[in-house]
């Protein structure tokens, strides 16, 4: 645990996990100094479509289900005898201020609702180099020139770039490869904004394909256990909450994470960012996509620890 308040950039490619290639060297090299594993995702509702899967997915990794939920009209003032969970980050975080760029006009919507400060992501890119965006989010952080400021910054900054076609995307992973590049290269372990920024690469699979199952699955198999010990196999922590298993996991397709800090997380042996290698090296295992941000505001001094 750090001796101040951590500051945490969560970059997020929606639907971009199946676009990542050997070309791409700053996101492996990340993973290799990183913490690295899995979120697991509930499954998607039939007849979603890929935009209301996008919102869905983001209010999962905010653990912000109620307020999609009441958003889309699923539940009513009548629906529940108890009072509505406090909704904004600032509420149930401590005070976080949080910030997210998008282009996505149903999430910020949906972000506004949580708190968040919508900024115009086109203004901040603006045809500027993947450098120069990466020292302007740092700058949203209060972290500019090597220096670690403290006033007029975010706790948490949120850089969201949705799925699209396919040749968009690929084109998006080769520049947020780069944005991972200028992010670390001015985050050198033993300098002030290394030590306080917490970066967290996040990449779903976006909409499931035919197959999925088969190539990205997370959970145990039956053919991979002692048949006579099958029924004394527990549940494996992602597929329980509150000591209960989760009526509704999705068991492949999770998202990927990598996560570092210097001296703050713990490296594994992970050593490209792919379902491949955090599946077989990566620390974090499996975790519920909806204790994600919990995670983030313990870093942040914003919450307790969750979990072990």
């Amino acid at each position: 645990m750090a001796d101040k308040p951590s500051r945490s950039l969560v970059l997020f490619g929606d639907g971009f996990a199946r676009f990542v290639d050997s070309s791409h060297s700053h996101l492996h090299s990340l993973a290799s100094l990183s913490s690295c594993g899995f979120l697991s995702l509930p499954n998607s509702p039939p007849s979603e479509s890929g935009d209301e899967r996008a919102v869905r997915e983001f209010a999962v990794l905010l653990d912000a289900c109620h307020t999609y939920s009441n958003m889309k009209g699923e539940i009513s003032d009548g629906d529940s005898q108890e009072d509505p969970p406090k909704q904004t980050l600032s509420d149930r975080f401590m005070g976080m201020k949080a910030a997210i760029l998008t282009n996505n006009s149903s999430l910020k919507s949906f972000s506004a609702k949580l708190g968040f400060s919508v900024l115009q992501l086109n203004e901040l890119l603006g045809g500027r180099s993947a450098e120069v965006v990466a020292l302007e989010l740092l700058k949203l952080l209060g972290l500019e020139e090597g220096k670690v400021l403290d006033n007029d910054h975010y706790d948490l900054v949120f850089f969201h770039v949705g799925a699209g076609e396919q040749e968009v995307v690929a084109a998006d992973v080769g520049y947020m490869n780069a944005l991972v590049g200028g992010i670390t290269s001015q985050a050198q372990p033993g300098s002030d904004i290394g030590s306080r920024l917490h970066l967290s690469v996040v990449m779903s699979y976006g909409n499931v394909l035919e197959g999925d199952d088969s190539k990205f699955p997370v959970s145990k198999r039956v053919d991979e256990k002692n048949s006579h010990l099958s029924v004394l196999y527990p549940l494996q922590s992602y597929g329980m909450k509150g000591g209960i298993p989760r009526k509704d996991v999705r068991s492949f397709s999770p998202m990927l994470i990598a996560q570092w800090q210097y001296a703050v997380t713990r490296k594994d042996n992970a050593e490209r960012f792919s379902f491949e290698d955090f599946m077989k090296w990566g620390g974090n295992l499996t975790i519920p996509a909806d204790r994600f941000l919990h995670e983030i505001a313990f870093k942040l001094w914003k919450a307790p620890k969750y979990g072990a």
